[in-house]
Formats: structure tokens, C-alpha cells, sequence
């Protein structure tokens, strides 16, 4: 049986806060079902969601070196969220992009960076958003396994996500939460680092899966879906048994509607 997905909250931010959701490349193209999911989330907690037009958030140019293109990327994104209160994505890679490494990439413009500086003190990883903004405390959905949380590099290391999320799982009913040896061991995706290193790339993620399955938990949970995109490959390589899902499905119940990530077909 469904489950409407509800959230209770202390009320910090005053309802219909104008939240920009910054959808993400990844999501776009290869799940969208995370920023419908995501985009639920926010409007439960009382926002006023806006999609505006946008592009990429600028990183792979940015980790690649080419300052000029990611500039004019940036722009491009900050003048797509004028007016917006908050812009928020389900991703701590392009949200530690925006919150940490656009001023970093102004810096050298002292008579631009103040607006920089205002625009990313406003972006936020959409789970921490939820629990540390708007003091979201629980979710009601159900989700009916054992999962294994992984956290994803720049989430935990740029922007400090690391209990938001477990704390909101254990909220959801029938869901049962396993400690992941190494949760905080990157996966090996790291973005490019996959293209240009794709034996240790392939090493690592092994590594990641073998300690999953010795969880003994059938779903692997996380918040970037270059990570789940890369995991869930290989584990299908390595016919591993395993339901691959972005934490923003679970917590808005809708995992029950959208199979996992490289599933076609059975959704439980």
C-alpha cells in the first residue's frame, strides 16, 4: 500500500520560502524521478518550488581547470535563481560547487564577489536544507528493507552531510539502517577521476560493493547520483543482488512507484 509522504517540522524558515531547485545534469538526464521526489520533499515541508531554465552547475570545467568556461557557467546559473530565497539540489557535488567553489572562483573580482558570496550562502544539499533549515524531524513513508547509507565525498566534506540523512530513515517505517564499513570511503566515481584512472576507479567501487553485501542489506542508499550511477553498475556487472535508490525516493515515498536504478522492470 502507498503512502502519501508527510513531514513534520519545527517551522524555522516562514512557509512558502521561494526555493529554486537546482535539478542537476545527472538527474536530468538519467533519473528524474529524484527531482520529482525531490521537488515533493520541499512542497511538503510548505515551499514554493521553482524549476527555472538552467544549465550545468560548471564542475566538470571547473575540475578540469578551465576557469573561463566555469565563470561563465556560474553566471549563467546565478541569474537563472534571482529572486529565489534558496536554491537547493539533490546532489552535495554540485551543491558544494555552488556553495564553496564559486566564491573561490571570483575571487580575483573583489566588485563581483559580494553578490557571488550572497548567492552561495543560499544553496544547500537538498536533505540538509530540509533537516537543518526547515527543521524538518521526520518523514511519514514506508520502505520495506536493509539499507546501507553511503556518503557521498562532497556532501560530507564540503558541506558537513553525514547524520541529516540517517536521521530522517529512521524515520521511515519498515525501513531497517546498516552501518557501512568505509561510509565515508569514496566510491571511485569522483567525476573525471573515473575517466582517467579507470583501473583504480574500478578497484575502489568493487571494494565499496563487497562491503555492502557484507551488511547483509539488499538496498544501497545515497545522496549523489554519480556515486549510485557507479555503484549500481558495477553491481550489476559483478551480479550482485542489490536495489540501488537516491535517499530522496525513500524519504519521499516513491520508491514504491519508480524501480531502482538499473531495475526496468520489478519495483517493491
Amino acid at each position: 500500500m502507498a503512502h502519501t509522504s508527510e513531514i513534520a517540522s519545527d517551522g524555522n524558515v516562514a512557509p512558502g520560502a521561494r526555493v529554486g531547485l537546482f535539478v542537476t545534469c545527472l538527474v536530468d538526464l538519467f533519473r528524474p524521478s529524484v527531482g520529482f521526489a525531490a521537488v515533493k520533499l520541499l512542497e511538503d515541508a510548505g515551499c514554493r518550488v521553482e524549476v527555472p531554465v538552467q544549465s550545468c552547475c560548471g564542475q566538470p570545467a571547473y575540475n578540469s581547470g578551465d576557469r573561463a568556461d566555469t565563470k561563465a557557467i556560474a553566471l549563467q546559473v546565478m541569474r537563472s535563481f534571482v529572486g529565489c530565497d534558496y536554491v537547493v539540489a539533490p546532489s552535495g557535488s554540485c551543491a558544494g560547487m555552488m556553495r564553496i567553489h564559486y566564491p573561490e572562483l571570483f575571487a580575483d573580482e573583489p566588485g563581483f564577489l559580494p553578490d557571488v558570496q550572497r548567492f552561495s550562502e543560499r544553496v544547500y544539499e537538498l536533505v540538509s536544507f530540509l533537516s537543518d533549515v526547515l527543521g524538518v524531524e521526520r518523514v511519514i513513508a514506508r520502505y520495506d528493507g536493509t539499507a546501507a547509507y553511503h556518503d557521498a565525498c562532497s556532501g560530507l566534506r564540503e558541506l558537513g552531510v553525514r547524520e541529516q540523512p540517517r536521521k530522517l530513515l529512521r524515520g521511515v517505517a519498515g525501513l531497517a539502517l546498516k552501518e557501512l564499513p568505509g561510509a565515508d570511503v569514496c566510491c571511485g566515481f569522483g567525476g573525471t577521476f573515473c575517466v582517467k584512472y579507470p583501473d583504480i576507479s574500478e578497484r575502489m567501487v568493487s571494494d565499496k560493493i563487497a562491503d555492502v553485501m557484507a551488511t547483509g542489506a539488499d538496498t544501497l542508499l545515497a545522496g549523489d547520483l554519480g556515486c549510485l550511477l557507479n555503484m549500481a553498475g558495477r553491481a550489476s556487472r559483478a551480479g550482485r543482488k542489490l536495489r540501488v535508490r537516491h535517499v530522496a525516493e525513500v524519504l519521499a515515498d516513491m520508491a514504491q512507484t519508480t524501480p531502482p536504478i538499473g531495475a526496468a522492470a520489478e519495483v517493491r
